[in-house]
């Protein structure tokens, strides 16, 4: 089979206000950004924010493996199956970070038949939001650090900096650095730090924010720094909010793109899921959810971290209430997490798959917590046996749970029409009872303690010392409310990534947390996640290229 850019690159697209008329949307609700990309204009909210809302469906998955799961493949074609079974749908994605697409884990536009094009712009500058956050986020940086220079009028204790400065990289020396080196002219010399852009609370702010009313006040409450007597000091008292506000003016809006088979795509927003909140944009959510009769949406990683923060963060923010969760394994995927070698996980192996679906049984638990119904969907590959599949398909359904079979890689939303007809009978058959984990009312080490333990399985969570200092600080500042936003490695329910299938018995460590008061959420980070990726040994950047046409080559 051709491989994913090839495929995109072969693509027949529509000219983009084609696209947008499947959703009743007119011309002049569109800036366009060439041929097949537009942003949608602040009047179309106007125009349909009193429609009833469709129906939300979240996609998320297992804890990611080597083996590969699919989740935003699976997103991608369960939208264009809706199309093929009659139904208006819409599918609701985050924008790709550049971290990734030149380090390991490569783009972020679904694979095989089942894409959002066009794929090589999308997961390189797109509209420039990612720019946009960056600048925005640097500037605040610069006029932070001028003010210092300055005269330092609020007192601001250059110990007590909180304010990251960041790029859209993996590039791991920039995580600790020292600024102001040089004259005197050339500032006070300090400590400072690097984020992955996708990790900043500016993309978290925007991704969170109703309009530029609201984007605004959240830019203001961003915490900067602390004065000398320990008091938060803001972006407002920078007056640094307007000059934010103008830089992200037209990120804000969000991104019209189309499939393969052009069913219509809201791409907006990017958080990464393992150190942010790991959700699109929710005006992008919002909007899909008035123009379509189905929205399809996913969240980052498996459902410890993607889903949960959906639920506890997003939808508790946004007033939204999900109708049914798609939850996505493979059968190469939970062979692994049984012990198999990547190299042998192409021969039947029911041994494997019993000791690996305690994985995929945790993840059913946990969307039950919630109340939402839940189908289970197996991305199938050609090595999959009869006998595994049948496995699995009772293990789901002695559960509760909905099971179907995907084949949206290979057959795009003909592959997916089992699986379109599972989630629509599920939302009219089966009630969704959403609610949220936990209460506001708790205080942050309790919700950090039942995230830990009713979600991962912990028995019990370990805090450094300054974190329990820093955990008191916080609220007595008064954002013991705030929700919690959880940075963890993916790779296992437990803070040690070698910890596959369901550990037991094991405890998560917290080494630091922060408010992230503009976006409205303290961010606790567990084991060794790093808030700045590092390149691999060979990084994905090797293999891409243009050739003589100008055709990018070596995306996946």
């Amino acid at each position: 089979m051709k491989s994913d850019i090839e495929i995109a690159m072969e693509a027949d697209l529509l000219p983009i206000q084609q696209v947008a008329e499947k959703l009743d949307i007119k011309a002049d609700d569109l800036d366009l950004y060439g041929k097949y990309k537009a942003k949608i204009t602040d009047d179309l909210w106007d125009e349909i924010k009193d429609r009833p809302d469709g129906k939300l469906v979240l996609v998320t998955a297992i804890n990611p493996t080597p083996a590969g799961e699919g989740k935003t493949t699976t997103t991608v074609g369960l939208g264009q199956a809706m199309d093929k079974i009659g139904k208006k749908a819409v599918i609701a994605l985050r924008e790709p970070s550049l971290g990734p697409c030149f380090g390991l884990k490569g783009g972020a536009a679904g694979g095989g038949y089942a894409q959002v094009v066009p794929m090589d712009e999308l997961n390189l500058h797109f509209t420039g939001d990612f720019h946009a956050i960056t600048s925005a986020n640097n500037l605040l940086a610069a006029m932070l650090d001028n003010h210092i220079q300055q005269g330092n009028a609020l007192g601001i204790d250059p110990k007590q900096i909180v304010w990251k400065r960041c790029v859209d990289m993996n590039d791991r020396v920039l995580r600790n650095i020292t600024v102001g080196l040089g004259r005197k002219a050339d500032g006070v010399t300090r400590e400072d730090h690097f984020i992955i852009t996708v990790a900043s609370e500016i993309m978290a702010i925007l991704c969170l924010a109703a309009n530029m009313q609201d984007l605004k006040e959240r830019l203001g409450r961003i915490i900067v720094a602390y004065n000398y007597d320990g008091e938060p000091v803001t972006a407002k008292e920078l007056n640094a909010v307007g000059a934010m506000a103008a830089l992200l003016k037209e990120a804000l809006k969000p991104n019209l793109i189309q499939t393969l088979e052009h069913t219509p795509a809201l791409v907006h927003g990017g958080p990464f899921a393992n150190i942010a909140h790991g959700c699109n944009s929710v005006r992008a959510t919002k909007t899909a959810l008035k123009l379509a009769d189905y929205t399809i949406t996913e969240a980052g990683f498996g459902a410890d971290l993607g889903a949960e923060k959906f639920f506890d963060i997003k939808c508790r923010m946004a007033g939204l209430k999900p109708d049914a969760v798609v939850l996505v394994a493979t059968v190469r995927a939970l062979k692994y997490n049984g012990g198999v070698k990547k190299e042998d996980l192409a021969s039947e192996n029911i041994e494997a798959l019993k000791k690996g679906i305690v994985n995929l049984e945790k993840h059913i638990e946990n969307v039950a917590k919630y109340g939402v119904p839940c189908v289970v969907t197996l991305n199938q590959f050609v090595t999959d046996t009869e006998a595994e599949l049948a496995f699995v398909k009772e293990f789901c359904e002695n559960r509760g749970c909905e099971f179907a079979l995907s084949q949206v890689w290979e057959k795009g939303g003909e592959g997916g029409i089992e699986l379109a007809q599972k989630v629509v009978d599920t939302i009219e058959n089966k009630e969704s009872n959403f609610h949220c984990l936990y209460e506001d009312t708790l205080t942050l080490s309790e919700k950090i303690e039942t995230i830990a333990k009713e979600i991962y399985g912990a028995s019990q969570v370990v805090y450094d010392k300054a974190v329990e200092k820093e955990l008191a600080r916080l609220e007595k500042l008064g954002f013991g409310n705030m929700p919690v936003c959880m940075a963890k490695n993916q790779y296992s329910l437990s803070d040690d990534p070698t910890l596959l299938g369901r550990p037991e018995d094991f405890t998560i460590h917290i080494r630091e947390v922060y408010v992230s008061a503009g976006a409205g959420f303290v961010v606790a980070i567990t084991g060794t996640i790093m808030t700045m990726p590092g390149l691999p040994k060979v990084p994905a950047a090797e293999r891409i290229d243009v050739n003589e046409n100008g055709q990018i080559t070596g995306l996946f």
